[in-house]
């Protein structure tokens, strides 16, 4: 990490320093099996060791990190079995959302079709971390809208290691972008339908993991 000083936001300090990492984590910029040191953050941010080190607790609760002890905080690997887990969370939370849209004639919120609109921009200049982060607010509305503040709080709380896990299979298969747009299209006109036998069965392929890509990682 050889980043010059970055300039100072409004935020909190320590929420600064904790989205430095987390989206360097993110974006494979810091890999699995590597060591963050505490020094070096200090000394690209600008700020003491305090906040730091919050943000080192937050990303070890968050299961980006592990930290070690008299080692320092390693970032954790990506693994197999690990994109298999949370796919099948997000199916069960999803599923649920797109059953309750369908069958109480919920209105499907304006920042999905939003969402696939500032997508198909993206695709003339491919970002990646943009991509992820429209992709995350696709679904999250779709969850949102059922208005069950407990499953929402659920998961939010995959959505980074979620993000984490979009981003790395994006760069082991950039080709992916297209299918994802036209499942997300097929998705969301299902949910204007009241459609639920389409929409589920979008959904199941959609949050199906690629075998081509878990068997590129270690299990």
């Amino acid at each position: 990490m050889n980043d010059k000083k970055i300039s100072k936001s409004k935020s909190p300090i320590k929420e600064q320093v904790y989205l430095y990492i987390r989206d360097k984590i993110i974006k494979g910029e810091i890999n699995g099996g590597e060591f963050i040191e505490e020094e070096a953050i200090t000394s690209i941010m600008g700020f003491s060791r305090t906040p730091v080190r919050e943000a080192f607790l937050r990303l070890h609760a968050e299961r980006f990190i592990d930290l070690i002890p008299r080692k320092g905080a390693c970032v954790r690997q990506i693994t197999g079995r690990e994109i298999i887990n949370i796919y099948e969370t997000r199916r069960l939370i999803e599923q649920h959302a797109v059953s309750r849209i369908c069958k109480e004639d919920i209105a499907v919120p304006d920042e999905m079709f939003a969402c696939i609109e500032a997508m198909k921009v993206n695709e003339e200049n491919i970002n990646f971390y943009k991509h992820i982060v429209m992709d995350g607010r696709f679904h999250g509305a779709m969850v949102e809208a059922i208005n069950n503040p407990v499953l929402m709080d659920v998961y939010k709380t995959i959505q980074d290691r979620k993000m984490r896990v979009a981003y790395t299979a994006l760069s082991l298969d950039p080709s992916r972008i297209s299918l994802i747009a036209d499942q997300h299209n097929q998705i969301l006109n299902a949910l204007y339908k009241k459609d639920l036998d389409t929409a589920n069965n979008v959904l199941e392929k959609h949050l199906c993991p690629v075998e081509g890509i878990i068997s590129r990682l270690p299990r």
